[in-house]
């Protein structure tokens, strides 16, 4: 298994930079999905997360239908919805929406964490729903929803649009929960490696271990989450890094606040037990050459045997992270050629 043969697609966190907007945000966001487009990715999804000052995509699913609109044939959806936040009626009717206006484009990712702290999730009246214990309960309501019995029709209401529209739904999670639900299931399963790599191999062989063919896949299909930063140079990867290791640092911290710009260095920024932890979260981050960046990926697609993988890129600069997922292309042309 190589990084050529499998799709390859982008997690869009629609990073606020210190000093930015949510719209410029939205438009980066935009102008990076095009771009991915022309590029060959395979999905382009954007992450549910509220209360933070860095991340503009809390209305998922209507940044999913501005980027939908915006581009021609790349699948976008959600890396995901955290359905606990939501009445599972309403995300059948807002993904019944955006696949009935993009047919055949949309995803529908689901994860039952909170995607935010005790406040938001109080504001969201979580509290007077769902703490995510029910999560099973809610995806069945959901695909009820979307693929109606004669006995769920006499009790619950129809999604108008979403019934009868095949829209594909993954499973999302940083542990094994989802991993044996998904498998239980047969649907695709997407690891949170990016920033919980202990667990992937663990949560991996559950989900295999559990698959129960479906009418939505024969066959088990893991996804796995990756931060990759490509630069000219090692010492450029490393210096765009830096916004990332940042995030992270803050995030141990409690600190929430915008993607700050890179740094020289981060002595001085952590202690050397807040190193290790950055280090240890952000084990599955490759940041250098194309070289490096390609046999890193590779010797990561050897271990873990996913079927495709899911790319993150923290970086500051817009035109630094556009350059870095065109490099990224370009490792798998390459390797393309290179097998023919």
């Amino acid at each position: 298994m190589s990084i050529h043969t499998i799709p390859l697609s982008i997690l869009d966190l629609a990073p606020i930079v210190t000093g930015g907007t949510p719209a410029a945000s939205f438009r980066n966001t935009l102008d990076l999905a095009q771009h991915a487009e022309k590029w060959g990715y395979h999905r382009y999804w954007l992450a549910e997360h509220h209360n933070m000052p860095g991340i503009a995509s809390s209305a998922t699913s209507v940044v999913i239908g501005y980027v939908a609109a915006g581009t021609e044939k790349i699948r976008v959806g959600s890396g995901g919805i955290m359905l606990p936040n939501h009445a599972p009626l309403v995300i059948a009717e807002q993904f019944g929406t955006l696949e009935s206006m993009y047919p055949g484009r949309i995803d529908l990712g689901l994860g039952r964490a909170p995607g935010s702290d005790h406040i938001a999730a109080r504001a969201l009246r979580r509290g007077l729903g769902s703490n995510g214990e029910d999560f099973p309960e809610q995806l069945n309501e959901l695909r009820h929803y979307f693929n109606p019995t004669d006995e769920s029709r006499a009790v619950m209401p129809r999604a108008i649009p979403g019934e009868g529209l095949s829209v594909p739904i993954w499973l999302l999670g940083s542990s094994g929960f989802s991993a044996q639900l998904a498998g239980h299931h047969g649907l695709p399963f997407a690891f949170a490696s990016h920033f919980a790599p202990d667990f992937v191999l663990p949560a991996l062989k559950l989900y295999r271990d559990n698959f129960r063919p479906s009418a939505e896949l024969e066959k088990p299909y893991a996804m796995i989450g990756v931060n990759v930063i490509i630069a000219e140079t090692e010492e450029a990867a490393k210096f765009l890094a830096t916004s990332q290791e940042q995030a992270f640092l803050n995030l141990i911290r409690g600190r929430m606040g915008q993607l700050n710009p890179p740094v020289d260095s981060m002595d001085g920024l952590w202690s050397e037990q807040e190193k290790m932890m950055v280090r240890k979260q952000l084990s599955f981050t490759i940041a250098g050459t194309k070289a490096t960046v390609r046999d890193r990926l590779n010797a990561i697609l050897e271990e873990t045997e996913a079927d495709e993988m899911i790319v993150v890129s923290q970086i500051y600069d817009h035109g630094a992270r556009l350059r870095s997922f065109e490099l990224l292309s370009e490792i798998v042309n390459e390797s393309r050629e290179a097998a023919q």
